[in-house]
């Protein structure tokens, strides 16, 4: 029962789209009729700059860790990749936006791994760092980083379920990266600018990460 509350707890953490309600709350407006349409913080911050972006991606990464870190320290490391893959999912089909399509869950993916194994989230932090470093490409330093979770954990000395879910969560965020792929694949990929780009302009950004 403790665990089943904990999940369900984790799932209405995720639903709450931090990206859609601060743009909501401070600008009067809907982050999904803007630049990409989705709801994520890369989104935010292309569309809005880093006042609204970046606060937007720290609360994304805490709703992941909050729940996965309360169940990890109350029942153990099953309980804790359940309710953090609750609030991936809740970031993916938010409740609170009816169901429908939310964020690709990179930073609340990011979140839950610092609440259930914090090395594995740190190490992969740095990997995505060093990735969009590199390349500008948020959507390839987020596959790459998501990628990496599982042999993290396996490196690291983590128990089974600690390390399946980092598999599983770098195949859910290379699936909802595909149309990323695909313009990976074209060449028509834009790289991600830090200072954003004029507001509400149509195609003034990519789909985010």
């Amino acid at each position: 029962m403790i665990t089943a509350a904990l999940v369900a707890a984790g799932y209405l953490c995720g639903s709450l789209t931090w990206g859609y309600l601060l743009v909501r709350i401070f600008r009067g407006e809907d982050v999904r009729t803007k630049g990409s349409g989705n709801v994520g913080a890369t989104n935010v911050w292309r569309v809005y700059g880093p006042k609204l972006g970046l606060p937007a991606a720290l609360l994304d990464v805490a709703k992941g860790f909050a729940p996965a870190f309360a169940a990890t320290v109350v029942v153990g490391h099953g309980s804790g990749v359940l309710a953090g893959g609750a609030a991936m999912l809740g970031h993916w089909r938010p409740l609170f936006l009816g169901f429908r399509r939310g964020g690709k869950m990179v930073a609340t993916a990011g979140g839950a791994f610092l609440g259930v194994a914090p090395l594995v989230g740190v190490t992969g932090a740095g990997v995505w760092i060093v990735v969009f470093a590199l390349t500008r490409y948020a959507s390839v330093a987020s596959i790459s980083a998501a990628a990496s979770l599982g042999l993290w954990a396996w490196l690291f000395g983590y128990p089974w379920p600690v390390i399946a879910f980092g598999g599983a969560a770098g195949v859910g965020v290379a699936f909802l990266h595909r149309a990323n792929l695909a313009r990976l694949w074209r060449g028509e990929e834009n790289r991600f600018e830090l200072r954003r780009r004029n507001r509400g302009e149509p195609g003034s950004a990519v789909e985010p990460s």
